[in-house]
């Protein structure tokens, strides 16, 4: 007869079942094992691992790229010539795929944590490379039709950087007692040092980040200059149908020192207000020219643009979700809108005395006015009574003949230059995007009495970042937002966030050493105790014959939730499953 050692009761674990069942589809015990993990499955632990960081960065570039979502939506309405806001979806998808890779993540750091075996069930394989792959196609998508946002990743760690810093920290210092544990537990001297020598580098790495950290509201708060004036980018276009006489009188409203639009030149040679190629978008063109809705704007003459309206559209479409806050009356004046001139624009900003800068393009070569565009846009400018010095005069060609005939107009580019050439041309204010230029950049225009303007900066973070880099002003398609922002987010002192820094590393450091000590304490009082392998959930069964069929191991479950609440013996579980 076979003997055994007595049988333990052990109680359920319902949290490492749930851990391995949702990880691998390992409910039961005898399914779950502490052997090395297979090299199949550290591969697919890596590319889940590489797919975690890679939306990590995918969810980061999403989340800061919310000051330009319109731009996005703008080029997608260029590419398919249907207006939608194409950003939903995509931050449906991204934060779905990355909470899930993330608990995946979780889900593996704890089987590490617990010495269990990593075995990631195939629908959770096909579930990662699906999301890996999506990742893919979408960054190399956005490099197609938008790469120059991906600019705004640099611009967004000159506010988040000192914070990212801090959490990352944090992070790895929190793996500190995975790292430690597997340390203890491993055999081979090798591993040991090469995992330590790894984490160390990585920690060390994170202690001495902040000396590249650079983030212009790191200051002293004394040297803080005004806070930037606001110009109203087509007016307030989240609040009234763009470039709309109603729209810049919602900017106004919000206190704006400035507005920004776009010009083209009808046939007839009227300035008119327009941002598009096309009247699609903008105003009902389909309803009222179905024959012509594909024409370009400037091939109507002024009296056909005052047919249209244009302000139903954005009823209709609700680009920017604001409509459902409008009352009867705004809903009407919305309704009711006109395509605005921009003599109409300028006399409104000479009736509040405040500043206008406007883009004007040319027309095609076929078109009446190709060579008199630039007169007929100072005519109107004359016309209007508006004071030159209010006037922000952008167009390079025929500058100088602009200054004979209006000397007083404020001469403004929208290309970079150095400032001496920017003199040179009688040039005193710039305006540009604002991923062109860097606090080092917007310092020496200052220092040069060259005045920027960076557009367009919708978000408070954005905001407060650039008026601790010392801008002048920002054009901005939501004034009503940064009208609530009365002071930068966010500002230190460099001595303040030396002491953070300091402080946050000695903590790491010091909780690192003692989990690392706590680790080690526990596995020599273990081995000590003379259990080499002690396994809560191992049970101990000193037969001649080991199987490991899966008859043997249903037998070990009936052992443990079976008989030994009867008081069975084992010997009787052994000749029903025909074990000698």
């Amino acid at each position: 007869m076979v003997k055994h050692q007595p049988l333990q009761v052990y109680e359920r674990q319902l949290c490492l079942s749930c851990i391995t069942g949702i990880y691998g589809c390992r409910w039961k015990r005898y399914q779950r094992s502490h052997d090395d993990t297979t090299k199949w499955e550290l591969l697919w632990s890596l590319i889940l691992l590489v797919t975690f960081c890679l939306l990590l960065i995918w969810f980061y570039f999403w989340w800061e790229a919310h000051n330009d979502y319109n731009e996005f939506n703008w080029f997608l309405y260029n590419r398919s010539g249907e207006w939608s806001d194409g950003t939903a979806p995509i931050l449906a998808t991204t934060a779905a795929g990355f909470t899930y890779i993330a608990f995946l993540m979780v889900l593996a750091l704890c089987h590490v944590a617990l010495g269990q075996q990593l075995n990631l069930h195939w629908l959770h394989k096909i579930g990662v490379t699906a999301a890996l792959l999506t990742t893919i196609v979408g960054v190399i998508s956005v490099n197609q039709t938008w790469g120059q946002e991906w600019d705004v990743v640099p611009v967004s760690l000159q506010a988040t950087g000192p914070f990212l810093h801090i959490g990352a920290l944090a992070a790895v210092t929190a793996l500190s007692w995975i790292v430690a544990g597997q340390v203890a537990r491993a055999e081979k001297t090798i591993f040991q040092v090469v995992v330590v020598l790894l984490y160390i580098s990585v920690l060390l790495g994170l202690y001495v980040v902040p000396l590249y950290i650079s983030s212009p509201c790191i200051m002293d708060h004394s040297t803080l200059k005004p806070r930037p004036e606001v110009f109203g980018h087509q007016g307030a276009p989240t609040l009234a149908p763009e470039n709309t006489l109603w729209s810049f009188q919602r900017a106004l409203q919000m206190n704006v020192t400035g507005l920004e639009t776009d010009v083209v030149i009808s046939v007839d040679g009227v300035p008119f207000l327009m941002h598009d190629p096309t009247l699609r978008r903008t105003t009902d063109v389909e309803k009222v020219f179905p024959d012509r809705q594909m024409d370009e704007a400037s091939r109507f003459n002024w009296t056909d643009l005052q047919q249209l309206n244009a302000g139903q559209w954005f009823l209709k479409n609700d680009p920017f979700w604001t409509v459902n806050t409008f009352s009867v009356k705004e809903k009407n004046l919305t309704s009711n809108q006109r395509v605005c001139s921009l003599e109409q624009l300028l006399k409104l900003a000479s009736y509040h005395n405040i500043s206008v800068v406007f883009r004007l393009q040319r027309p095609p070569q076929d078109h009446p006015c190709f060579h008199s565009w630039i007169n007929d846009t100072l005519q109107a400018v004359q016309r209007s009574g508006v004071p030159p010095s209010l006037v922000m005069w952008t167009p390079d060609e025929q500058r100088a003949q602009v200054r004979r005939i209006a000397p007083g107009l404020v001469q403004t580019s929208l290309d970079k230059h150095d400032p001496h050439t920017l003199h040179k041309s009688g040039i005193s204010r710039l305006m540009l995007r604002y991923s062109q230029v860097s606090p080092s950049d917007i310092r020496n225009f200052s220092k040069n009495n060259i005045s920027l303007t960076l557009y367009t900066v919708n978000e408070p973070w954005l905001y407060s970042t650039l008026w601790c880099s010392g801008v002048s002003s920002v054009s901005s398609e939501a004034p009503h937002v940064l009208r609530k922002v009365l002071y930068p987010i966010w500002l230190m002192g460099p001595r303040e966030y030396g002491l953070i820094w300091v402080s946050a590393d000695l903590v790491s450091f010091a909780v690192v050493v003692g989990i690392f000590i706590l680790q080690n304490y526990h596995m020599i009082r273990y081995r000590m105790s003379g259990m080499r392998s002690y396994n809560p959930e191992q049970i101990m069964l000193s037969a001649t014959v080991r199987t490991s069929s899966r008859d043997m191991n249903v037998m070990k479950e009936k052992l443990i939730f079976s008989e030994v609440r009867n008081g069975g013996g084992a010997e009787e579980l052994y000749e029903e499953h025909g074990y000698g």
